[in-house]
């Protein structure tokens, strides 16, 4: 059923006293209640919009772009919205674009919707692009779901999401961790597309500090991946979903092992399953390894077909023995070349050990190459013909 939810426009603002005045009277002009929350700004930023007819909440240093959002989501809250339309204060989104957003929105509330900027438009950096890339791949990974633009800020958000406890982030990568957590707890993901303007490289405001901001990307990302592997569930706060290994898909193997074959097959996610598989594959553990690659590959959304099948790549004695090679002579400083009852029945323990380690080292290699090889025979076989 479609319900539009009542919505609020909430932009953040640090420091963006040139171009805040001109995004706000935008969003007025397309008959939306505004926010502006500014976030310790320095040159007064919020005084440019004092005259105008719109709520404003100041927080009294910076906190970062994501205590913003959640300062700003308990004011909409305590105004009576249930939704709130986040845009940047820099003048890239078109606020006429925001009822695209809660168009969409509607169609599926509760939902978290997101603006995929057209990337076509001129001085688009290289940078963004790559960033949008890479910060979909692994949204991909934690949460299962293959969207278009997980770092643009022009998004709908229910602002019960928002007003939970328990965000770790609070810096430009609440924005992932919102996403992947909405996710987590049944809530629909959306995308629309929208427009963006990217100023000149001399006239762009940025705040994006490549050093910290990556570090706590990277930090995120490996927690939320972690988070992702561990066996107890989420917890579920906008309903529950039949999960593909329920009861009735195991009932018909056929059409549960036809699903198997065709799931998660984009270039990148198989090419990430033959990783896994490849990693997982190389460890000391033959007894539990396909089980425990079939987890992984579960939990990562990946293709669990094509992860068990590369395993068989490091099937013994060729990987094992190499690995064991290598740790020997990491540890011992030589290579192993005395193949005798001692040293391979009554020092097992010791070539275990070795096999561990070399397969810590070994094992991420062997897997990237036969990644990188994945991926180029997809993207060359799926290429179209002319």
């Amino acid at each position: 059923m479609t319900r539009t939810p009542s919505a609020l426009v909430l932009i953040p603002v640090f420091n963006h006293g040139k171009t805040l005045r001109t995004v706000v009277e935008s969003c007025l002009k397309e008959g939306f209640p505004v926010l502006v929350v500014d976030d310790g700004s320095t040159d007064g930023s919020l005084d440019t919009v004092m005259d105008l007819p719109i709520h404003r909440h100041r927080l009294p240093v910076n906190r970062g772009k994501g205590a913003a959002l959640q300062a700003g989501a308990h004011v909409a809250q305590a105004l009576g919205f249930e939704a709130i339309i986040t845009l940047d204060a820099d003048g890239q989104h078109d606020p006429a674009d925001a009822h695209v957003l809660l168009e969409a929105g509607a169609a599926a509330w509760p939902a978290i919707v997101l603006g995929a900027r057209r990337m076509e438009t001129d001085n688009v950096p290289t940078s963004s692009l790559f960033g949008r890339a890479f910060s979909n791949f692994w949204v991909r990974l934690e949460c299962g779901r293959t969207l278009p633009d997980t770092q643009s800020g022009f998004r709908l958000y229910p602002v019960a999401l928002l007003t939970l406890p328990g965000f770790l982030s609070r810096r430009y990568t609440f924005e992932i961790e919102v996403l992947v957590r909405g996710s987590w707890a049944g809530l629909n993901i959306l995308s629309a597309p929208v427009s963006v303007y990217y100023p000149p490289g001399d006239e762009r405001i940025s705040h994006f500090r490549g050093f910290k901001d990556n570090l706590r990307l990277t930090v995120l990302h490996t927690w939320l991946v972690i988070r992702s592997l561990l066996p107890w569930p989420h917890r579920r706060l906008f309903g529950e979903k039949e999960t593909e290994g329920s009861l009735p898909s195991l009932l018909h193997p056929i059409r549960f092992l036809k699903r198997l074959s065709q799931e998660h097959t984009g270039p990148a996610e198989l090419a990430a399953a033959v990783w896994v598989g490849i990693f997982i594959g190389s460890l000391p553990i033959i007894p539990f390894g396909v089980v425990t690659i079939l987890y992984v590959c579960h939990r990562l959304n990946l293709n669990k077909l094509a992860g068990a099948g590369a395993s068989n790549l490091c099937v013994a004695p060729f990987v094992p023995f190499l690995c064991i090679e290598v740790g020997h002579r990491l540890i011992r400083g030589s290579w192993w070349a005395t193949f005798t009852h001692q040293t391979l029945v009554k020092e097992i323990h010791f070539r275990l050990g070795e096999w561990l380690l070399g397969a810590l080292i070994l094992g991420p290699i062997l897997g990237g190459l036969g990644a990188l090889v994945t991926y180029g025979l997809v993207k060359g076989l799926r290429k179209p013909s002319n």
